[in-house]
């Protein structure tokens, strides 16, 4: 028990992220008293509703109020009326790069009781992680457009690859692999079509390949690597890509794995020079917000990630094990898992199984 107290800046966002972060605050709450630590929340109404009233989704001093805490639990972002590139270079994307989060982490796995599309498989066949580069790469606001309306319109985007952001992020899923069962790494590229960015990522992939000799690796370009993630979700252990295929990688991963609803993420800064900040995957889902019948497990999955970066491993592993114990029931799984439960009872579920 370390008796730690833990300061953790909450922001709820859109749509379903107010009804399910709520879920995973009192789980985590509730194994913190089991393990013996606190955790103090403070709350942040960043949002497309705050866009609406103030024309920003967070005020001009948003990243220096959160820079003094532990870490930053985010709902989703996202709401009918706002531009989505609005809301997210309004509020996640400039978080994530003041605060250099720069390892985007994504478990996948088939949780005991949860039925993936994929005809035969089982747990021992899915369970790997997506570390997505998080900070530049495809995502770049380097570009812009001309002659608006005319014939001549056009558009460009620039996609930044630097030495220091690949070669970290690669050491960083490598370090990660080293913890794993299986000790290997897949590398997403794209360099038979992509001539400049790709070549580069491969040529430093080949150089961390080097620095881990331990590790073994594999490389696939993204398109036949998106049908190996339905195919042989059993190849993965590690899988390591830009932003951009990152990103695709790491929604198409959990659908694998029996549905986004329960799909967890960590925006790490491993250096822990700022907080890190963890959110569901699920995005705010406007068509059953509002409704309490919203998949609750990836915001206490996610917590559970939180509470293993804060250093409080027993707790997170705790909680890990009460949230595959309330999708044991079907009686306690939500509808998108094939349950009947609305929000509320599996998030009870999962309380129960903590006590």
């Amino acid at each position: 028990m370390t008796g730690k107290t833990y300061r953790i800046a909450v922001i709820p966002g859109d749509g379903i992220g107010q009804e399910v972060i709520p879920v995973g605050q009192r789980a985590a709450e509730a194994v913190a008293d089991v393990h013996g630590f606190a955790i103090e929340w403070q709350s942040f109404d960043w949002s497309c509703q705050r866009y609406a009233e103030t024309g920003r989704m967070m005020p001009e001093d948003g990243i220096e109020a959160v820079k003094g805490f532990d870490a930053i639990y985010l709902g989703a972002v996202g709401w009918p009326g706002v531009p989505d590139h609005v809301s997210l270079w309004g509020l996640l994307i400039p978080l994530r790069r003041e605060l250099d989060l720069y390892a985007n982490v994504r478990p996948v796995r088939l949780l005991q009781g949860i039925t993936s599309p994929l005809a035969g498989r089982g747990p021992e066949d899915i369970d790997f992680i997506v570390v997505r580069e998080n900070v530049e790469g495809e995502y770049s606001e380097v570009g812009g457009r001309l002659y608006h309306g005319s014939d001549h319109e056009m558009a460009s985007q620039l996609s930044i690859f630097t030495r220091r952001g690949v070669d970290r992020i690669l050491d960083y899923a490598f370090e990660l692999a080293r913890k794993r069962k299986r000790r290997h790494v897949t590398s997403a590229t794209k360099s038979n079509g992509i001539v400049h960015t790709m070549p580069y990522w491969d040529e430093r992939f080949a150089a961390a390949a080097a620095r881990f000799p331990d590790i073994e690796t594999a490389q696939y370009h993204i398109d036949i690597l998106t049908a190996h993630f339905v195919q042989h979700p059993d190849w993965f252990d590690v899988v390591v890509a830009s932003n951009l295929f990152g990103d695709i990688l790491s929604d198409l991963g959990p659908a694998v794995a029996g549905s986004i609803g329960i799909a967890p993420a960590a925006n790490l800064n491993p250096t822990r020079e700022f907080p890190s900040l963890f959110e569901p995957v699920h995005g705010s889902a406007p068509d059953i917000a509002g409704q309490g019948i919203a998949n609750p497990i990836a915001a206490v999955w996610t917590a559970a990630m939180m509470l293993d970066h804060l250093g409080e491993g027993a707790a997170a592993a705790a909680l890990e094990r009460a949230m595959e114990a309330a999708l044991a029931d079907p009686a306690t799984r939500t509808r998108d898992l094939g349950g009947s439960a609305d929000t509320r009872a599996c998030g009870e579920a999962v309380l129960r199984a903590i006590r």
